[in-house]
């Protein structure tokens, strides 16, 4: 794909360094020598997503995350997050690690600020629409599903919500990058919610690792430090990350991921059970 740059970011050497779903990713030199990231978004059914994200990283202008350094239509310049991510960590240096530097990072993303929320972030309600109307599709045709449970908790979550953050809305093991300033987070989607929903899907991360995702002595492990390092009642974010694992399988419908997400939501369904 050649890349047509607006003049004004003077940036160099362009190399394509990853071609995904939503965009095309080139790493580029700025006019100090110093690498950058140019991401190239593709005309996608979920762009909003992506630009929205361009927003929240605006409004959080480097802080826990990297910083937007330009924005033209579909094009954003970027700071350069280094190479290492969190899944790296937890092969190298065990899970228990990775999930304390996740923690302390979402500490400060999710801490009150002093700047208002962009108006272009999402409620995350309707982040959860397609859970919604899974569970009235059930509910239509007789069946009583996790689908159905899931909806209902989380209304009540969503309703009863008194911590309201701008939410990175995707934070995953592979988001998570060590860059020359510590440790950031990388493509947001923009959300407005309650904190516990911002640390939910690192329940289902990495995405390769079931044995660490199923494992009701890791579920726990990641309760408690969320929770501590959060101010999160246990319970509370163990009913947040049940009802996003189901929010997920609802959109991988019939899917290999549908099961796998509906597994994880159960067994941490269980742990709320059990041990909560």
């Amino acid at each position: 794909m050649p890349l047509d740059l607006p003049v004004h970011w003077n940036v160099s050497e362009p190399v394509l360094i990853a071609n995904t779903f939503s965009s095309f990713i080139w790493k580029v030199l700025l006019p100090n020598g110093a690498p950058a990231i140019v991401k190239a978004l593709k005309p996608i059914d979920d762009i909003a997503d992506e630009l929205r994200g361009a927003d929240y990283l605006a409004w959080r202008n480097g802080r826990g995350a990297v910083r937007l350094l330009g924005r033209e239509n579909n094009q954003m310049l970027l700071e350069y997050a280094g190479e290492r991510i969190l899944s790296h960590v937890v092969a190298e240096q065990g899970d228990g690690h990775a999930t304390e530097i996740a923690a302390e990072l979402m500490a400060e993303l999710y801490a009150a600020s002093d700047e208002p929320l962009p108006s272009a972030l999402l409620p995350i309600r309707d982040r959860f629409e397609a859970l919604f109307q899974r569970a009235r599709d059930d509910r239509n045709a007789g069946r009583q599903t996790d689908y159905v449970d899931a909806a209902i908790l989380a209304d009540r979550l969503i309703s009863d919500a008194t911590r309201l953050r701008g939410l990175h809305g995707d934070l995953h093991h592979e988001n998570i990058m060590l860059s020359d300033r510590g440790w950031l987070v990388i493509d947001p989607v923009g959300l407005i919610g309650d904190v516990g929903f911002g640390a939910a899907n690192m329940f289902y991360d990495p995405a390769d690792r079931d044995d660490l995702c199923l494992d009701p002595r890791r579920i726990a492990q990641m309760t408690d430090v969320f929770s501590r390092t959060l101010d999160i009642d246990p319970r509370r974010l163990l009913d947040q990350a049940f009802c996003y694992g189901c929010l997920s399988a609802a959109w991988n419908v019939e899917g290999d991921d549908e099961q796998r997400d509906l597994a994880i939501a159960a067994a941490i369904r269980r742990v709320r059970q059990t041990s909560y």
